[in-house]
């Protein structure tokens, strides 16, 4: 683990498989999907793996006989099905309330870069009551780029008010280090996400965690008293 910049002013999160297990609701949709296209479901586990690559990897996966043209098809459909069960079952990752607190209450800033899309991003961040919560959000279709290019958490840094210098980026994928590795950020790999079947150690952070309480202790945050 390397030593913490100086003076941390905030931390930057990936948001699906770091702060929010949207996985169930992704699965969801896409076992109602494959009702609809007469093919039988992939299993639950594999699904929940390769979830942050998107909806055309979790397609692709579902539907691997057919054709890159015809799996694009399926994802308006997808997109579709997936907003309209979105949060039903989207929980926030054990200890990440505790540490979200922690974080305002030590009057730091958090910020979210996503590649999930905007429209997406936003409606969820609504139902679970984050909207008004996060100093920046940045999404997949914000920039013409998205991790691992660090372009968007540059500009997460940037709407947040926080030298890239004087943040942390947080993600449970490779190109979340990729990302916040170029943009001058100290970087965190978390192991409780989905990993996209990676090994978190072998990314190049600057720290790896197995909870959200490691990362609260390593910024020295005090627990918020009711």
């Amino acid at each position: 683990m390397n030593p913490l910049p100086s003076d941390i002013q905030g931390v930057l999160f990936d948001l699906d498989g770091t702060l929010l297990d949207s996985a169930p609701d992704l699965y969801a949709a896409l076992v109602i999907q494959c009702a609809e296209e007469g093919v039988p479901p992939p299993p639950y586990a594999p699904v929940r793996e390769l979830v942050s690559r998107g909806a055309r990897a979790v397609l692709r996966h579902a539907f691997a006989g057919r054709g890159e043209p015809a799996l694009e098809s399926l994802v308006p459909r997808y997109l579709e099905l997936y907003q309209d069960v979105m949060a039903q079952q989207t929980t926030a990752f054990d200890g990440i309330d505790d540490l979200l607190a922690r974080i305002e209450a030590a009057g730091l800033r958090w910020g979210i870069v996503t590649n999930k899309a905007g429209f997406l991003t936003d409606e969820l961040l609504g139902r679970i009551g984050w909207a008004d919560r996060a100093s920046a959000v940045v999404c997949g279709d914000t920039l013409a780029v998205k991790k691992p290019d660090p372009a968007p958490v540059l500009l997460a840094c940037e709407r947040a008010g926080i030298s890239p210098a004087h943040c942390l980026f947080v993600g449970d994928d490779r190109r979340d280090v990729e990302a916040g590795a170029a943009a001058g950020l100290y970087t965190v790999a978390v192991s409780w996400g989905y990993l996209d079947g990676g090994d978190p150690h072998a990314w190049g952070a600057d720290a790896v965690l197995d909870h959200p309480a490691a990362l609260a202790a390593l910024l020295q945050l005090q627990p918020v008293v009711a």
